[in-house]
């Protein structure tokens, strides 16, 4: 703590909830969990939103071919092939899901494939609002109830590559969190698994009457089952569909 903190109490109370220029909650390795409760967040709705775009690596990497890039410089700007299934330009469909468990101990999931929207003024009181398959700025967001926090005992919200085709490496993916009162919070999916097809990204816990978001940012090689195992939900999966767009 510095010296002026001392002449103004305030100012570390301001950092410890969150920076002061962009009033965001950043969860990482060092600081994995906050509490909505006591930020006095755990009423109205959480709004919970994944965005992604290709990472700046792959341009910084293809910057460094100088020789090709002053013969022809639009190349910087055109995505590289990647060796999957077929010789294909980048095209990453990243879904959000949440795996939900009831106090009543009614558990299922919410997520695109399937069509499992949810609802929000019924259980599970968790709904996902669309589905973005192109990674547009708005991207993808999932809705909680959170003034019926009472009927929720946990949530796990995670993200899995649809066309099973392993990007994350070639993403650079972040989840928002938006309470109805404080800071936003923010996860970045920063760890590099390119074999990954699936991410648990945070939990949601509701222990004696306190609301907890937990970073997890947990890369697994399989999909829903693998990170149910995980998480122990011990549902039945099946192999799901997308509606056509």
């Amino acid at each position: 703590m510095a010296f002026w903190d001392n002449l103004f109490p305030g100012r570390a109370a301001q950092f410890e909830s969150g920076s002061a220029a962009s009033n965001t909650i950043d969860l990482t390795r060092r600081r994995p969990s906050v509490s909505l409760t006591k930020q006095g967040a755990a009423t109205g709705n959480l709004r919970v939103n994944l965005s992604w775009r290709m990472r700046t690596s792959d341009l910084e990497g293809r910057s460094r071919q100088s020789g090709r890039l002053l013969r022809n410089p639009s190349q910087l700007f055109k995505p590289e092939v990647v060796q999957a299934h077929t010789q294909g330009m980048v095209n990453v469909d990243l879904d959000l899901g949440c795996l939900y468990e009831l106090t009543d101990g009614s558990k299922g999931v919410v997520q695109p494939l399937g069509g499992f929207f949810g609802d929000l003024n019924t259980a599970p009181y968790v709904k996902l609002s669309g589905d973005d398959r192109f990674g547009g700025s708005s991207g993808e967001t999932i809705f909680v109830n959170l003034d019926q926090k009472d009927e929720i005992k946990r949530l796990l919200f995670f993200v899995y590559i649809y066309d099973q085709t392993p990007a994350f490496d070639r993403t650079h993916a972040k989840i928002t969190l938006y309470p109805s009162n404080g800071p936003r919070i923010e996860i970045e999916l920063d760890e590099r698994a390119p074999q990954a097809r699936s991410c648990a990204v945070f939990s949601v816990d509701n222990s004696k009457g306190e609301l907890t978001v937990r970073r997890e940012v947990r890369f697994v090689y399989g999909f829903q089952a693998e990170l149910d195992r995980l998480y122990g939900w011990g549902l039945q999966w099946g192999r799901g569909y997308k509606t056509k767009a």
